[in-house]
C-alpha cells in the first residue's frame, strides 16, 4: 500500500469531498492554487485576516446549503472566533429546533515540537469539549486524518478537527480507495494484557516506543487512541481499562480539567471498570506553563516516552 505523509492526507481528504459534493466550499486566509485551479476561486476563497468573520460566513454558508471548511491554520487563531464559535456553531442547529443543519469543519493545528513558543504550540481543545453542540477528532496517524477528516466533512452539524503539527511530515500507508472512519470510534493500537495507555494524537506514537521498552522488562501494554474527543469512545477504553486493571493517560495538552482528566472520569466513574483497576491510574500531561520558545525549555514542558515509560513503571509498582 502507499505511504503519504500526515498532511497530505488532509489535503486529499478535504479535495476528494469537494470533488464529491459541488456544495462544498473552503475558506481561509490563503488559498491553495492547486485548489483554485481545480476547483476555481468561487469555491477555494482567500479570506482577509480575519477569522471572526470568515467564521461567521461560514455558518452562514452552512446554514444556506452549502458545506464550507474552515482551515483556521494555528488554534490560536480560533480564539478570534470565539464568539461564532460558542454563541453560533454550537448551538444554532439547537436553536433551530432541530429543522436546520449546518455541516462546517472548523480545521487547526496543535500542540509543540516545532518551537513556535507560548501562543503558537497550545492544545486547547478541552475548553471545547465542554460546549455541548460541537464534535472533536483528533487523529494520530495519516490513515485516521483522511478517514476521520471525510466523516468530518461529511456531518451534517459542527466538527473541530485538530491536527498535531509534529505529525504533518510523518507518513503512513493509506489507502486510494474511498473510505470513512466513524467518529466515535476509537482504535486499539497495540494490543497488551498487564497495563493501558490512553494517548492522544503525537503521543500514541510516544505511547508505542513507550510499550517497545516496557516489553523488554516484561510489561504487556495496551495503547488505546480515542482519536474522537467528542464524542468520547467509552465502551472501548473501559474494555482495555476491565482488562488490564492499570491505566496511564498521555495527553500534550494540561492537567487541569483537560482530555485527561475527562478520561479519568469516564473510567472510574464507571463501577465495573473501577472494581477492575489494581492501582491508582497516572497522567502524563504537559506542564501547566505557557509553551516556552527555547527547545530545551519546551522540551522540559512536553511529556513524551520517557515520562510515559516512568508513569508506566510508577503504576506498576503500585499494584
Amino acid at each position: 500500500m502507499r505511504e503519504i505523509s500526515y498532511a497530505r492526507a488532509g489535503m486529499e481528504a478535504v479535495t476528494e469531498e469537494m470533488n464529491r459534493d459541488p456544495k462544498t466550499i473552503h475558506l481561509a486566509t490563503d488559498a491553495p492554487p492547486a485548489m483554485v485551479e481545480e476547483f476555481g476561486a468561487a469555491r477555494v476563497r482567500a479570506t482577509p485576516i480575519a477569522e471572526n468573520a470568515f467564521s461567521g460566513i461560514a455558518i452562514g454558508a452552512a446554514g444556506s446549503g452549502y458545506r464550507p471548511i474552515v482551515n483556521w491554520s494555528m488554534v490560536t487563531f480560533s480564539f478570534v472566533a470565539m464568539d461564532q464559535i460558542v454563541n453560533q456553531a454550537s448551538k444554532i442547529h439547537y436553536m433551530f429546533g432541530g429543522q436546520q443543519t449546518f455541516p462546517i469543519v472548523f480545521r487547526s493545528s496543535v500542540g509543540g515540537g516545532t518551537n513556535l513558543a507560548a501562543q503558537h504550540s497550545q492544545s486547547p481543545y478541552s475548553m471545547f469539549m465542554n460546549l455541548a453542540g460541537l464534535k472533536m477528532i483528533l487523529p494520530s496517524t495519516p490513515y485516521d486524518m483522511k478517514g476521520l477528516l471525510k466523516s468530518a466533512i461529511r456531518d451534517n452539524n459542527p466538527v473541530l478537527s485538530f491536527e498535531s503539527t509534529r505529525l504533518m511530515g510523518v507518513k503512513g500507508e493509506v489507502p486510494e480507495d474511498d473510505y470513512t472512519i466513524p467518529l466515535g470510534v476509537a482504535d486499539v493500537k497495540r494490543t497488551g494484557s498487564d497495563i493501558t495507555v490512553v494517548a492522544l494524537a503525537w503521543l500514541v506514537h510516544e505511547a508505542l516506543a513507550a510499550a517497545e521498552v516496557m516489553e523488554k522488562e516484561g510489561v504487556s501494554v495496551e495503547v488505546v487512541d480515542p482519536r474522537t474527543l467528542y464524542p468520547m469512545d467509552n465502551d472501548t477504553i473501559r474494555a482495555s481499562v476491565q482488562k488490564t486493571g492499570r491505566l496511564v493517560i498521555a495527553d500534550e495538552a494540561g492537567p487541569t480539567a483537560g482530555a485527561s482528566a475527562e478520561i479519568a472520569a469516564l473510567v472510574t466513574e464507571d463501577a465495573t471498570t473501577f472494581a477492575a483497576m489494581k492501582a491508582p491510574l497516572c497522567r502524563v500531561c504537559a506542564l501547566q506553563v505557557p509553551i516556552p520558545y527555547s527547545p530545551g525549555l519546551e522540551d522540559h514542558v512536553f511529556p513524551n516516552r520517557h515520562r510515559i515509560i516512568a508513569g508506566i513503571r510508577e503504576v506498576m509498582s503500585a499494584g
